[in-house]
């Protein structure tokens, strides 16, 4: 019996081994067979093989990668587009290479890529120390500090001298730093010209009886004198009244102010000119402060400026900008702007240091994100966004401009409310750099390349995305204003026209090497001038710039060859028939009125612009093509 229960035993078990392999077996045939293990290095993700081995970079051992999910569960779900790993916003409609040669990565339906989504359990979230904080909406402020000087008002400042030769017989401002008003005396002057005036005027004032022509053009002279020599009018009413002759006279403080240096000692001989005291008004003073060119854009004149002074911490002193200087100190990097301050209770004082800050407010709504979520790459910025469930998404952003509070300005990438990664990113970002690698690899396997295996591929690429001619610019429309070149969309801060974008070949016009056909002058209204050699323009004194030849239209300035013309050698003429087959074409300064094209100058028929020589606008090339379409000359027999 035992023996029985033994063999049933026995057979249970052989039967319940034999169904777990069956399953597993079951389970290992229905997986595809491109699934296969591949191996990455620890310290450098990008490398990523097949097979066991060793690091190409480093050496170290290859180790094993989770298992990814298969081709027939990706496939199963709807791709809404293809984006680019390496180049943020690139995408396509179909699978391609980006601009930097990599293959690009599906986008499935679901609002975001789950390839790139890393999901956490919440224990490992808690021990990895992940902490999110939300995205706001808030102003967009750039405080810009510097160290400054305190000075006096320039404009504020007198001298006093004497206009006549004489002696300080008495003197009433005998210190440096006194406080004078205007008018006050500051010294009683002898001089014989003052003596002879007051006696002219005294005989003048005697021979008015007569009231002849004679005597009043004496009074006036003798008067006209007196002014002339700084004489107040109280003085000159107090001699006309008692008509008494006075050794000595006031000399009076032309402002209010302080003395800054006294020169004047009673019994001195003072000659004409010699400065005897400065006077500085000092209820409106000067801060200069040095600011960096880098924060030069931010600073506008009226700007409310704070300064705080280390002796009075508990008080801060408001003013404006009120000039910024037009050079630049090359040793420092930094330029001048002054501030003008009230001093009230004369606190601010000449020759003090004080910390000025301005505070430049870019934009009053905008979307900030802190500093610390930010992941600086040599291309591209990176953040991870918080999604439900313990699930975390990489997202490529665009910064602005620098706010308090450690915060950035985002331009693209992110919207009110996400939650962005501000603690333990930087693991995340291994986990999603692990995933890209992988699913670049696999879809270049599929596309029939082989996968990276060293770090030359990604320099490459950045190689081939610096050479890309599809780059845009953005300069003004116009003619005065081509110069200044932007990197973004906006309005010409000159004129404000809307910025119009360019390509790259449009403004290598003057690209070295292609032949000189002749120079002219840069402004519009001078295109007419042309000359064989470089120099200045006989009208208004520009340097002339070279006017280079079109290889596509094949005209040279050497024969039938597009050799340059060597440095110090004019360039040949044109010939008078090839001038008059390429007459000089004008067209409207705005890109999108580029059919309006005319033989002579005139009024754009759109927006009534003054029409310029198509050789001065990035459009020009549209406009001499329009022209050439409208008016086809057919040969001759």
């Amino acid at each position: 019996m035992k023996r029985l229960i033994f063999i049933a035993l026995l057979l249970f078990a052989a039967t319940c081994l034999g169904v777990v392999g069956w399953r597993k077996w079951r389970e290992r045939a229905a997986s595809p067979a491109h699934a296969e293990q591949l191996y990455t290095c620890g310290m450098h993700p990008q490398i990523i093989q097949k097979g066991p081995g060793n690091c190409p970079i480093c050496g170290m051992r290859l180790t094993p990668l989770r298992k990814q999910p298969s081709a027939s569960q990706t496939d199963a779900r709807t791709i809404k587009f293809y984006k680019s790993t390496m180049m943020a916003g690139e995408t396509s409609p179909v699978p391609a290479k980006d601009s930097m040669g990599m293959e690009m990565v599906p986008v499935y339906e679901g609002g975001s890529n789950d390839s790139a989504v890393i999901s956490i359990d919440p224990v490992t979230i808690q021990n990895m120390g992940i902490r999110t904080e939300p995205v706001m909406i808030g102003p967009v402020v750039r405080s810009i500090r510097a160290v400054s000087g305190i000075d006096y008002d320039e404009t504020l400042l007198a001298d006093v001298t004497t206009k006549v030769r004489g002696w300080i017989e008495k003197l009433y401002v005998d210190a440096t730093g006194r406080q004078v008003h205007k008018g006050e005396p500051l010294f009683e002057l002898y001089s014989p010209e003052l003596y002879n005036a007051q006696t002219e005027l005294v005989l003048a004032l005697d021979q008015r009886e007569t009231n002849s022509p004679s005597s009043r053009s004496l009074k006036a002279s003798a008067l006209q004198k007196l002014r002339f020599f700084d004489i107040s009018p109280e003085q000159i009413a107090e001699l006309e009244r008692t008509r008494q002759v006075k050794k000595t006279l006031r000399v009076q403080a032309p402002i209010d102010g302080f003395v800054l240096e006294k020169m004047a000692i009673e019994g001195q001989m003072v000659e004409m000119g010699m400065k005897l005291y400065r006077l500085a008004d000092l209820s409106l003073v000067w801060v200069q402060a040095q600011i960096y060119e880098k924060d030069l854009p931010f600073i506008q004149l009226g700007q409310e400026a704070l300064v705080t002074l280390s002796y009075l911490p508990d008080r801060k002193f408001r003013g404006r900008v009120t000039y910024i200087y037009p050079t630049l100190d090359e040793k420092s990097r930094t330029a001048r702007v002054r501030m003008e301050f009230h001093n009230p209770g004369y606190f601010l004082k000449p020759g003090m240091y004080a910390n000025v800050e301005i505070r430049a407010e870019l934009n009053p709504a905008g979307l900030l994100v802190p500093d610390s979520a930010v992941l600086r790459g040599e291309a591209r910025n990176n953040v991870f966004v918080a999604l439900p469930e313990g699930r975390f998404e990489p997202r490529v952003i665009t910064l602005g401009a620098r706010s308090e509070n450690n915060r950035y300005e985002v331009l693209s990438g992110l919207a009110e409310g996400d939650r962005v990664v501000t603690s333990g990113q930087f693991m995340l970002d291994s986990e999603s750099q692990l995933r890209e690698a992988v699913e670049k690899m696999k879809h270049t396997a599929m596309a029939g390349a082989g996968p990276p295996t060293n770090a030359a591929a990604p320099l490459a690429g950045h190689l081939h995305a610096a050479a890309a001619p599809d780059k845009l610019a953005y300069i003004c429309p116009m003619p005065e204003h081509v110069s200044i070149q932007y990197e973004h969309p906006g309005k010409c801060p000159i004129c404000g026209m809307t910025l119009v974008p360019v390509s790259m070949a449009t403004l290598a016009r003057l690209e070295p090497g292609r032949p000189v056909l002749y120079y002219t002058c840069p402004m519009p209204e001078h295109s007419d001038v042309r000359v064989d050699k470089p120099g200045k323009c006989p009208r208004c004194g520009m340097t002339l710039i070279p006017i280079m030849a079109d290889r596509a239209e094949g005209r040279t300035t050497r024969g039938q060859t597009n050799e340059p013309v060597p440095a110090g050698q004019p360039a040949v003429k044109l010939p008078s028939k090839a001038a008059e087959k390429s007459p000089v074409l004008y067209t409207c300064p705005m890109a999108s009125h580029a059919d309006v094209v005319s033989d002579q100058p005139g009024f754009c028929t759109k927006c009534e612009m003054k029409l310029v020589p198509t050789s001065t606008v990035p459009h020009g090339a549209v406009a001499e093509k329009h022209w050439r379409e409208m008016h086809v000359v057919s040969p001759k027999p």
